[in-house]
């Protein structure tokens, strides 16, 4: 069984074209202001709709935007995009950039392989596969066999294999599929060596993968109760359930496992050690970081549910058993994170065995392979891998390819090799096997892309908050970089749930690189990088820390000389959307375009949509009066001021969105376009059939990269060859 972590954590912090990645011609030249006619915005209705939080009336004259099955709603959003596409089909740019962002993207690309009994499973993308196709294989250097092609499930490519997991013996697979990028997921079973699916379904799974017994007769699974269809997209998710489906069965007939009908928040995902013993259930509370982990002995079908961690005082990440003792990674009284060890017979904290305690850098993950510990540990944001004996011996040291990224190192504790995947700003990912015994690893897959990565390099900075915190950022750009504040620079960032950003590879912001622009990239407080001394010090009553830490980097980046604010554009998704939308509206002086994307923007009323509740353990909830206090104080909708010269904004969102509702953006840009006093363009671009990000199909990617980019051109007032104009 491998290391898992809470979905609800999981909020879509980087989208595809928000990870950045050189051949666009890089010449800039400045021209002057693009002089914008005044805009003219659909006309939003207000409403006298006004709510009082503990003695404070606010007013939201918006809410009937939450409505999304409302004809008027549909018409509003019909409307703003006719305004939005309107604007964008006049930018020369939009189409050359397309075109070249097609060509990037163009190229073959692999996920991360595994074995499950005498088979070898992995994904590939062609080049503009809307989706990946996953293969099968019986040896490594074995014609890939196709399992499953997700492209030929809709015309359009918005069904997407949201996740699978393999029996025992390599002949079963379950898989969820996604539609249209909704988080509900349909579950399915086929057949391996046929190819064929079996009659079982399994509907209504939301924030759950699936567990196969060691018999391959059957699997464990979560769901919600199936919700009204007016509300399938924004009822509140509540009373998660855990169930064993057995094949040959209809849904209906599927084992209760495990349930909480007193804790209506409480999550549960079940998964089969890799021995077939223990059914562990890791039971999460919102997307807290801290959890509880129960089990039961599937040896006797009477045995009891056995809460072993129940204190709710650590995150407990559980790696594999080795008989009755329990390996697990946790943060308890260790923030940066340690592995320990409990042996189930003998529970007792006494007994508990510290095999590799808490070290200077952020412990990810833990994988137990060929009897060894392999950890992932985060030095400064980018990835080293270190190597140890299950007693805690130190072996080694990963070697990798350089700042990067690496994931993957999965197996069962028996295998003598693991694979695992590398990436940075400008190394697209490349899958590596790596030898457990001899400690080499060997190139399995290695992409080519039509650039030069020598063009290009990456710097990491340190830059210090406003409260003298210091925090890191990476640079990059073309070598050779004139500091002469002039350059357009593209700043991301997220900052919570204890998530971290790291170096990362994507084909949709080399061609930022390529025309000269500057992708920085600021690790933020709230996030996971340093542990969870880091997380807390931007979450709840400390979020603003967050937005100063952003607005340090954008100061940062112009007192020494990249840009300067005009130049400036930020970026984000989701969780990072709110973090745009509070700078924006913070220091709108300070930035020349903001891109928020899928952003919490209505922090008073996020915790009454789909799975919204459980992001108070990081953001807290208007419901408590200390807590709406420091909400009130940044939430982007209740803090844009009329009057305000605000920088030119295109917010994007998805009309299938039901992780962050499509209202949050839509009152956000109601907002912003009736208090707007520059002649800066606030837009919206609403994506029909598509939800958070996740199963995006590339060519809607693609189609959402280049509008941003062409919306940058157009409002940083870059000039790059392609263009055209004179």
């Amino acid at each position: 069984m491998k290391s898992s972590t809470n979905p609800l954590r999981k909020l879509a912090r980087t989208l595809p074209w928000l990870a950045l990645g050189g051949a666009l011609s890089g010449c800039l030249h400045n021209r002057p202001e693009a002089s914008h006619t005044a805009m003219i915005y659909p006309v939003t209705e207000k409403t006298n709709q006004v709510d009082n939080y503990h003695g404070t009336q606010v007013p939201d004259p918006y809410r009937w935007l939450e409505d999304d099955n409302a004809p008027a709603t549909k018409a509003w959003v019909e409307a703003q995009n006719k305004v939005t596409f309107g604007f964008l089909e006049k930018i020369p740019e939009r189409l050359p950039i397309k075109e070249r962002l097609t060509q990037l993207w163009n190229y073959e690309r692999f996920g991360t392989p595994f074995k499950e009994g005498s088979r070898y499973f992995l994904t590939r993308n062609d080049g503009l596969q809307n989706q990946a196709v996953l293969y099968t294989m019986t040896a490594l250097d074995a014609e890939p066999v196709l399992l499953l092609d997700p492209n030929k499930l809709s015309t359009d490519g918005t069904v997407a294999l949201a996740d699978y997991r393999i029996s025992d013996d390599g002949n079963l697979m379950a898989y969820g599929l996604a539609r249209a990028g909704s988080d509900w997921q349909d579950w399915k079973v086929r057949d391996v060596q046929t190819g064929k699916d079996l009659p079982d379904e399994v509907h209504w799974v939301k924030f759950s993968s699936a567990s196969w017994t060691k018999d391959n007769r059957g699997f464990f699974y979560s769901r919600y109760d199936e919700p009204k269809q007016a509300d399938a997209l924004k009822g509140v998710n509540y009373f998660h359930k855990l169930y064993y489906h057995r094949l040959g069965t209809p849904q209906s007939e599927d084992v209760l496992t495990y349930n909480r009908p007193d804790q209506k928040e409480w999550g549960f995902g079940g998964g089969v050690t890799d021995d077939g013993r223990y059914l562990i259930i890791s039971v999460s509370q919102g997307t807290d970081t801290r959890n509880r982990v129960f089990y039961r002995d599937l040896q006797n079908a009477d045995s009891p549910v056995v809460e072993l961690l129940n204190d709710f005082d650590a995150a407990y990440q559980f790696i594999d058993n080795v008989g009755t003792v329990f390996y697990f990674r946790t943060d308890l009284n260790a923030p940066r994170g340690r592995v320990i060890a409990i042996d189930v017979a003998q529970p007792a904290r006494a007994n508990w065995r510290e095999i590799v305690p808490q070290t200077g850098d952020r412990l990810q993950s833990v994988n137990l392979v060929n009897d060894q510990l392999v950890l992932d540990y985060l030095q400064d944001a980018r990835s080293e891998i270190k190597i140890f004996g299950r007693d805690g011996k130190f072996v080694r040291r990963v070697e990798l390819p350089g700042l990067g990224t690496a994931g993957g190192f999965g197996g069962k504790r028996g295998y003598t090799e693991t694979f695992y995947s590398f990436a940075s700003f400008t190394t697209p990912t490349t899958i590596y096997r790596y030898d457990l015994t001899t400690g080499t690893s060997t190139v399995f897959r290695q992409p080519k892309v039509a650039f030069n990565p020598a063009d290009y390099e990456t710097k990491q900075v340190f830059y210090h908050s406003k409260d003298g915190t210091k925090v890191p950022m990476f640079i990059t750009s073309k070598k050779g970089l004139k500091l002469n504040g002039s350059n357009p620079t593209y700043l991301y960032g997220y900052g919570g749930f204890d998530i971290s950003i790291t170096p990362s590879f994507s084909p949709a912001n080399l061609i930022w690189l390529e025309m000269g622009g500057v992708y920085a990239m600021a690790n933020l407080r709230g996030g996971g990088e340093y542990g969870e001394d880091w997380h807390h010090g931007g979450m709840k009553l400390k979020k603003q820390n967050v937005f100063d830490d952003f607005i340090g980097a954008g100061e940062w980046l112009v007192a020494n000389h990249y840009t300067r604010p005009d130049k400036l554009a930020i970026g984000g998704g989701s969780n990072g959307g709110l973090l745009v939308g509070a700078c924006l509206t913070q220091r709108p002086d300070l930035f020349g375009a903001a891109l928020p994307a899928v952003g919490v923007m209505d922090m008073l009323r996020f915790h009454k949509f789909t799975i919204g509740w459980a992001w108070a353990s990081d953001y807290g909830s208007s419901e408590d009066a200390t807590e709406f206090k420091a909400l009130y104080a940044y939430s982007p909708v209740h803090n844009v001021k009329p009057g305000t010269k605000y920088p030119a904004t295109l917010i994007t969102t998805g009309d299938h969105d039901d992780r962050v509702v499509p209202a949050h953006s839509f009152k956000f840009a109601a907002t912003l376009q009736a208090d707007q006093a520059g002649s800066k363009p606030v837009l919206i671009r609403i994506e029909t059939r598509a939800g958070h990000g996740a199963g995006k199909p590339t060519t809607k990617i693609i189609e959402e990269a280049a509008d941003k980019w062409a919306f940058l051109v157009e409002e940083l007032h870059m000039y790059p060859k392609i263009s055209g104009r004179k």
